[in-house]
């Protein structure tokens, strides 16, 4: 097409510059065609040099009335534009998933052939304490110095995954990990943490194990009374005799509802929800709290109650009432005849609220405190069981106080006694309404 053009163009030059020739003389045809060839020339010089211009910037659109340059610059630049469409595509893609990669609960890290570090996503940096750009190109065994890791890389395939213990700074991870091939001659390692898993799993088993030693003891004792009155002649034991077994036995069986009793509270608030909060009316709750222990403590104690009957709470009723009976159960029952039991119920400074049971009892040693409310943890077995603990009475507590969004506070000194409270954020407290 464009050398149809410059056919044509010299072709109409030559016919004016004839036909001048005819009409004005012999010089005057050449000197036309001379002239009209150096505008062509001219005019052409300059397209050119503004498409030399464009073709520095060609992301712009190309010079308007091009000439015959307009034949090669129009599909070239839609060609560019295609070009950089699917490029931009290309990096929105690539974007995304870097950005989905960097999203993954588990750690990600491509490697070549050779288990050099190409990319790694926030997870494995926090997993295994790689930093990025510093150790791209760095071979990963030199950073992951488990032997148990090491061994496994080497492994032709790797069809399952293996657990790692890793250290990294001051905290110690278990991690799951697994290496894979994709592509040509790379390695994809995943990392996933599994600590928690393992904390629940060793408490789960544990907790099995506790309930199992809580309810044999009593179940032992149970069996064997039961197997005496069995086997025994009736004329072989006493009414007073017979009397005690049967008491012994109903007492054991209590110990046993009371464990599978609280047993059933503990499940029921680690799975259901937490209850709209309603208004709890805290001074007929306290009161009948302060009945109850009156009662178990039978005169044995010195009682002193400091109630506030101005505060109450946003929460569920019955969870509140069994938190503040499993403190004040606790200090009758661990504080000596003759001791001193204080409750307080008190607004604070801030807007919140107090609930405190301070007892003059045994107290508790320190390195005890942290684990108190673990299920069945019981810094004296045998004194806990002397005095009817299940060992489920501060799990339940802490549970309700979650579920409250309230702080269960333990302070004690051994030989001076202890001081349970728990602490109420403001937006749970309100003002009392009795009048």
């Amino acid at each position: 097409m464009i050398l149809l053009r410059t056919i044509l163009l010299i072709a109409l030059w030559a016919i004016l510059a004839a036909l001048a020739q005819w009409l004005l003389g012999n010089p005057m045809g050449w000197a036309l065609m001379c002239a009209g060839l150096t505008v062509t020339l001219l005019a052409r010089s300059a397209r050119q040099q503004r498409v030399a211009r464009w073709a520095r910037n060609p992301e712009t659109a190309p010079p308007a009335a091009a000439g015959p340059w307009d034949d090669i610059l129009a599909p070239l630049y839609r060609y560019l534009r295609g070009q950089a469409r699917q490029l931009t595509e290309s990096r929105d893609a690539m974007q995304g998933m870097l950005a989905a990669a960097q999203a993954l609960p588990d750690g990600a890290v491509t490697l070549n052939q050779d288990l050099q570090i190409d990319w790694c996503n926030r997870v494995a940096r926090q997993h295994l304490g790689l930093r990025l750009p510093a150790d791209r190109g760095s071979n990963l065994l030199n950073l992951v110095r488990a032997p148990e890791f090491i061994e496994y890389s080497r492994q032709e395939d790797w069809p399952e995954p293996i657990l790692v213990r890793m250290a990294v700074g001051s905290q110690e991870r278990l991690l799951m990990m697994q290496l894979t091939a994709y592509a040509r001659d790379q390695r994809l390692l995943i990392t996933r943490d599994v600590t928690q898993i393992e904390k629940l799993e060793t408490t789960r088993r544990d907790f099995v194990a506790n309930v199992s030693h809580e309810l044999r003891t009593p179940l032992t004792v149970l069996t064997g009374f039961l197997e005496t009155l069995r086997e025994m002649p009736d004329e072989a034991l006493t009414r007073d005799q017979r009397g005690q077994y049967l008491t012994m036995m109903h007492e054991q069986a209590q110990r046993m509802q009371a464990i599978v009793a609280d047993l059933l509270t503990l499940s029921t608030l680690e799975s259901s929800p937490n209850a709209e909060p309603h208004r709890v009316r805290m001074a007929a709750l306290l009161q009948t709290a302060r009945q109850q222990t009156e009662a178990l403590s039978a005169g044995r104690h010195a009682l002193t109650w400091q109630l506030d009957e101005g505060v109450d709470l946003l929460g569920a009723e019955s969870e509140l009432s069994s938190a503040i009976s499993n403190l004040l159960t606790n200090a009758v029952r661990y504080t000596p005849e003759g001791g001193t039991i204080t409750v307080r119920w008190e607004r604070l400074p801030e807007g919140g609220a107090r609930y405190s049971v301070q007892d003059t009892g045994i107290g508790i040693a320190a390195r005890h405190i942290p684990r108190l409310t673990e299920r069945f943890y019981r810094v004296d077995r045998g004194r806990s069981r002397a005095v009817g603990g299940t060992g489920l009475g501060l799990a339940i507590t802490k549970h309700i106080a979650m579920r409250h969004d309230a702080e269960l506070s333990i302070a004690s000194e051994v030989g001076k006694g202890s001081t349970f409270s728990l602490l109420f954020p403001p937006d749970r407290v309100v003002e009392s309404d009795a009048g």
